[in-house]
Protein backbone atom coordinates (compact mmCIF):
# COMPACT_ATOMS: atom_id res chain seq x y z
CA UNK A 1 0.00 0.00 0.00
CA UNK A 2 1.60 3.59 -1.39
CA UNK A 3 1.09 6.51 0.76
CA UNK A 4 -1.89 7.88 -1.16
CA UNK A 5 -3.58 4.34 -1.19
CA UNK A 6 -3.06 4.89 3.07
CA UNK A 7 -4.18 8.03 2.99
CA UNK A 8 -7.52 7.17 1.42
CA UNK A 9 -8.01 4.32 3.47
CA UNK A 10 -7.00 6.68 6.86
CA UNK A 11 -9.97 8.65 5.26
CA UNK A 12 -12.69 5.63 4.80
CA UNK A 13 -11.92 4.72 8.36
CA UNK A 14 -12.24 8.12 9.84
CA UNK A 15 -15.70 8.38 8.19
CA UNK A 16 -16.93 4.88 9.49
CA UNK A 17 -16.23 5.12 13.00
CA UNK A 18 -15.99 9.16 13.57
CA UNK A 19 -12.94 9.16 15.39
CA UNK A 20 -9.56 7.13 14.85
CA UNK A 21 -6.68 7.45 17.52
CA UNK A 22 -3.18 7.52 16.04
CA UNK A 23 -2.43 4.15 18.07
CA UNK A 24 -5.77 2.36 16.24
CA UNK A 25 -3.59 3.53 12.68
CA UNK A 26 -0.77 2.56 13.46
CA UNK A 27 -1.40 -1.29 14.32
CA UNK A 28 -4.01 -1.33 11.38
CA UNK A 29 -1.79 -0.52 8.58
CA UNK A 30 1.22 -1.36 10.61
CA UNK A 31 3.32 1.78 9.83
CA UNK A 32 5.32 4.31 12.69
CA UNK A 33 3.16 6.52 14.64
CA UNK A 34 5.48 9.43 13.04
CA UNK A 35 4.40 8.41 8.99
CA UNK A 36 0.60 8.58 10.95
CA UNK A 37 0.57 11.55 12.23
CA UNK A 38 2.26 13.31 8.75
CA UNK A 39 -0.74 11.74 6.96
CA UNK A 40 -3.15 12.97 9.63
CA UNK A 41 -1.28 16.85 9.05
CA UNK A 42 -1.40 16.47 5.11
CA UNK A 43 -5.31 15.27 5.45
CA UNK A 44 -6.22 17.77 7.42
CA UNK A 45 -4.27 20.26 5.80
CA UNK A 46 -6.67 19.36 2.55
CA UNK A 47 -9.86 19.55 4.57
CA UNK A 48 -10.42 16.13 4.23
CA UNK A 49 -10.49 14.94 8.57
CA UNK A 50 -10.22 17.46 11.42
CA UNK A 51 -7.39 16.86 13.52
CA UNK A 52 -7.90 16.20 17.03
CA UNK A 53 -5.57 15.60 20.03
CA UNK A 54 -4.16 11.97 20.08
CA UNK A 55 -6.12 10.92 16.39
CA UNK A 56 -8.83 12.06 13.98
CA UNK A 57 -12.32 12.92 13.74
CA UNK A 58 -14.58 13.94 11.28
CA UNK A 59 -15.18 17.54 9.75
CA UNK A 60 -18.33 19.33 11.34
CA UNK A 61 -21.77 18.72 9.39
CA UNK A 62 -23.02 21.72 10.48
CA UNK A 63 -20.19 24.52 10.32
CA UNK A 64 -18.38 25.21 7.07
CA UNK A 65 -13.97 25.45 7.21
CA UNK A 66 -13.08 29.24 7.77
CA UNK A 67 -13.02 31.50 4.15
CA UNK A 68 -9.22 32.11 4.71
CA UNK A 69 -8.07 28.63 5.07
CA UNK A 70 -10.46 27.00 2.43
CA UNK A 71 -8.86 30.22 0.03
CA UNK A 72 -5.94 27.83 0.37
CA UNK A 73 -6.66 24.58 0.53
CA UNK A 74 -5.72 22.40 -2.55
CA UNK A 75 -5.35 25.94 -4.16
CA UNK A 76 -3.23 23.59 -7.34
CA UNK A 77 -5.62 21.50 -7.69
CA UNK A 78 -8.33 24.08 -8.11
CA UNK A 79 -6.37 25.88 -10.53
CA UNK A 80 -6.09 22.84 -12.71
CA UNK A 81 -9.55 22.39 -12.85
CA UNK A 82 -10.67 26.11 -13.48
CA UNK A 83 -8.29 26.25 -16.31
CA UNK A 84 -10.05 22.84 -17.71
CA UNK A 85 -13.19 24.31 -16.96
CA UNK A 86 -12.40 27.65 -18.39
CA UNK A 87 -11.24 25.96 -21.94
CA UNK A 88 -15.21 24.72 -22.47
CA UNK A 89 -16.51 28.19 -21.75
CA UNK A 90 -16.60 29.54 -25.27
CA UNK A 91 -15.84 33.53 -25.95
CA UNK A 92 -19.20 35.59 -26.41
CA UNK A 93 -20.52 33.18 -23.33
CA UNK A 94 -23.81 34.39 -20.41
CA UNK A 95 -22.76 33.05 -16.71
CA UNK A 96 -23.78 32.45 -13.45
CA UNK A 97 -21.24 32.02 -10.81
CA UNK A 98 -21.78 31.78 -7.77
CA UNK A 99 -20.58 31.57 -3.95
CA UNK A 100 -17.39 29.56 -3.33
CA UNK A 101 -13.53 29.77 -3.41
CA UNK A 102 -13.15 27.27 -6.32
CA UNK A 103 -15.43 29.27 -8.75
CA UNK A 104 -13.24 32.75 -7.31
CA UNK A 105 -10.77 30.16 -8.87
CA UNK A 106 -12.62 29.96 -12.58
CA UNK A 107 -13.15 33.33 -12.55
CA UNK A 108 -9.00 34.33 -12.18
CA UNK A 109 -8.82 31.56 -15.13
CA UNK A 110 -11.62 33.09 -17.12
CA UNK A 111 -9.18 36.40 -17.41
CA UNK A 112 -6.52 34.59 -18.72
CA UNK A 113 -8.02 34.18 -22.76
CA UNK A 114 -11.78 34.80 -22.95
CA UNK A 115 -13.65 37.73 -24.16
CA UNK A 116 -17.09 38.87 -24.25
CA UNK A 117 -18.40 36.92 -21.02
CA UNK A 118 -21.61 38.67 -19.71
CA UNK A 119 -21.19 37.42 -15.91
CA UNK A 120 -24.22 37.39 -13.28
CA UNK A 121 -22.71 36.66 -9.74
CA UNK A 122 -23.85 36.32 -6.14
CA UNK A 123 -20.38 36.39 -5.11
CA UNK A 124 -18.87 39.77 -4.22
CA UNK A 125 -15.31 38.42 -4.80
CA UNK A 126 -15.67 36.93 -8.51
CA UNK A 127 -17.37 40.75 -9.18
CA UNK A 128 -13.44 41.72 -8.12
CA UNK A 129 -11.93 40.02 -9.79
CA UNK A 130 -13.41 40.35 -13.39
CA UNK A 131 -14.53 44.14 -12.88
CA UNK A 132 -11.30 45.28 -14.53
CA UNK A 133 -12.04 43.07 -17.92
CA UNK A 134 -13.82 45.84 -20.42
CA UNK A 135 -14.75 43.57 -22.53
CA UNK A 136 -16.91 41.43 -20.02
CA UNK A 137 -19.98 43.08 -18.43
CA UNK A 138 -20.10 41.80 -14.86
CA UNK A 139 -23.74 42.02 -12.97
CA UNK A 140 -23.73 41.59 -9.05
CA UNK A 141 -26.91 40.28 -7.60
CA UNK A 142 -28.81 42.15 -4.91
CA UNK A 143 -29.28 40.57 -1.47
CA UNK A 144 -27.81 40.39 1.76
CA UNK A 145 -23.98 40.07 2.07
CA UNK A 146 -22.71 37.72 3.81
CA UNK A 147 -19.42 39.06 5.83
CA UNK A 148 -17.74 35.83 6.34
CA UNK A 149 -17.14 35.38 2.55
CA UNK A 150 -19.02 37.86 0.32
CA UNK A 151 -21.49 36.05 -0.88
CA UNK A 152 -24.56 37.35 -1.20
CA UNK A 153 -28.11 35.71 -0.68
CA UNK A 154 -31.56 35.61 0.32
CA UNK A 155 -34.96 36.33 -1.40
CA UNK A 156 -33.91 39.37 -3.01
CA UNK A 157 -30.64 37.44 -4.48
CA UNK A 158 -33.20 34.71 -5.49
CA UNK A 159 -35.82 37.02 -7.44
CA UNK A 160 -32.71 38.28 -8.99
CA UNK A 161 -31.42 35.51 -10.58
CA UNK A 162 -35.03 34.25 -11.66
CA UNK A 163 -34.72 37.46 -14.23
CA UNK A 164 -31.88 35.88 -16.22
CA UNK A 165 -31.75 32.78 -18.83
CA UNK A 166 -27.72 32.04 -19.15
CA UNK A 167 -25.55 29.66 -20.96
CA UNK A 168 -23.22 28.44 -18.21
CA UNK A 169 -24.34 28.24 -14.41
CA UNK A 170 -20.96 27.44 -12.66
CA UNK A 171 -21.76 25.89 -9.28
CA UNK A 172 -19.05 25.34 -6.54
CA UNK A 173 -20.25 22.92 -3.33
CA UNK A 174 -19.72 21.86 -0.37
CA UNK A 175 -19.69 17.90 -0.20
CA UNK A 176 -20.94 15.69 -2.14
CA UNK A 177 -22.19 12.06 -0.66
CA UNK A 178 -22.06 8.26 -2.40
CA UNK A 179 -25.84 8.67 -3.50
CA UNK A 180 -25.22 11.73 -5.60
CA UNK A 181 -26.31 14.00 -3.06
CA UNK A 182 -25.11 17.83 -3.77
CA UNK A 183 -24.34 19.35 -0.11
CA UNK A 184 -24.05 22.87 1.79
CA UNK A 185 -24.20 23.80 5.08
CA UNK A 186 -26.15 27.32 4.39
CA UNK A 187 -30.12 26.53 3.18
CA UNK A 188 -30.18 30.40 1.99
CA UNK A 189 -27.49 29.55 -0.58
CA UNK A 190 -28.56 26.31 -1.10
CA UNK A 191 -32.07 28.20 -2.52
CA UNK A 192 -29.70 30.78 -5.09
CA UNK A 193 -27.78 27.51 -6.08
CA UNK A 194 -31.04 25.84 -6.79
CA UNK A 195 -31.89 29.29 -9.01
CA UNK A 196 -28.81 29.19 -11.00
CA UNK A 197 -29.23 25.06 -11.64
CA UNK A 198 -32.97 25.99 -12.92
CA UNK A 199 -32.00 28.74 -14.99
CA UNK A 200 -29.03 27.57 -17.19
CA UNK A 201 -29.04 25.98 -20.20
CA UNK A 202 -25.97 24.12 -18.87
CA UNK A 203 -24.92 23.59 -15.42
CA UNK A 204 -20.93 22.71 -14.38
CA UNK A 205 -19.75 21.66 -11.07
CA UNK A 206 -16.58 22.10 -9.79
CA UNK A 207 -15.16 20.53 -6.89
CA UNK A 208 -11.64 19.06 -5.91
CA UNK A 209 -11.32 15.76 -4.58
CA UNK A 210 -11.64 16.83 -0.78
CA UNK A 211 -15.82 17.13 -1.33
CA UNK A 212 -16.32 13.42 -1.65
CA UNK A 213 -15.61 13.02 2.01
CA UNK A 214 -17.66 15.72 3.23
CA UNK A 215 -21.05 15.35 5.15
CA UNK A 216 -22.97 19.10 5.21
CA UNK A 217 -26.28 18.77 6.16
CA UNK A 218 -27.81 20.88 4.01
CA UNK A 219 -29.27 18.74 0.71
CA UNK A 220 -28.56 21.21 -2.56
CA UNK A 221 -29.82 18.80 -5.47
CA UNK A 222 -27.98 15.77 -7.01
CA UNK A 223 -25.20 15.52 -9.54
CA UNK A 224 -27.73 13.73 -11.76
CA UNK A 225 -29.38 17.70 -12.43
CA UNK A 226 -25.82 19.38 -13.81
CA UNK A 227 -23.91 18.32 -17.33
CA UNK A 228 -20.88 18.00 -16.34
CA UNK A 229 -18.20 17.80 -13.13
CA UNK A 230 -15.27 19.29 -12.92
CA UNK A 231 -12.47 17.86 -10.34
CA UNK A 232 -8.70 16.51 -9.86
CA UNK A 233 -9.46 13.18 -9.04
CA UNK A 234 -11.88 10.46 -10.01
CA UNK A 235 -15.03 10.31 -7.41
CA UNK A 236 -15.80 7.02 -5.79
CA UNK A 237 -17.23 4.24 -8.02
CA UNK A 238 -21.27 4.77 -6.74
CA UNK A 239 -20.92 8.67 -8.15
CA UNK A 240 -19.52 7.33 -10.70
CA UNK A 241 -22.28 4.66 -12.04
CA UNK A 242 -25.19 7.60 -11.05
CA UNK A 243 -23.25 10.26 -13.55
CA UNK A 244 -23.28 7.29 -16.32
CA UNK A 245 -26.34 6.52 -15.71
CA UNK A 246 -27.64 9.94 -15.97
CA UNK A 247 -25.15 11.39 -19.23
CA UNK A 248 -22.96 13.51 -16.91
CA UNK A 249 -19.78 14.27 -18.45
CA UNK A 250 -16.39 13.80 -15.98
CA UNK A 251 -13.36 15.72 -16.86
CA UNK A 252 -10.43 15.62 -14.67
CA UNK A 253 -7.51 17.56 -14.27
CA UNK A 254 -4.14 15.93 -14.57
Amino acid sequence: MNQQQRQDAIVDLVRREGYASIEQLTAHFAVTPQTIRRDLNALAEEGLIRRVHGGAGLESSTVNTAYATRKTLNLEAKRRIARLLAAKVPDGSSLFINIGTSNEVVAEALLEHHRELEVITNNLNVAAILQHQEDFNVIIAGGQVRSRDGGIIGEATIDFINQFKVDYGIIGISGIDEDGSLLEFDYQEVRVAQAIIHNSRHVFLVADHSKFHRNPSVRQGNVTQIDALFTDRRPPQAICQLMQSHDVALHIAD
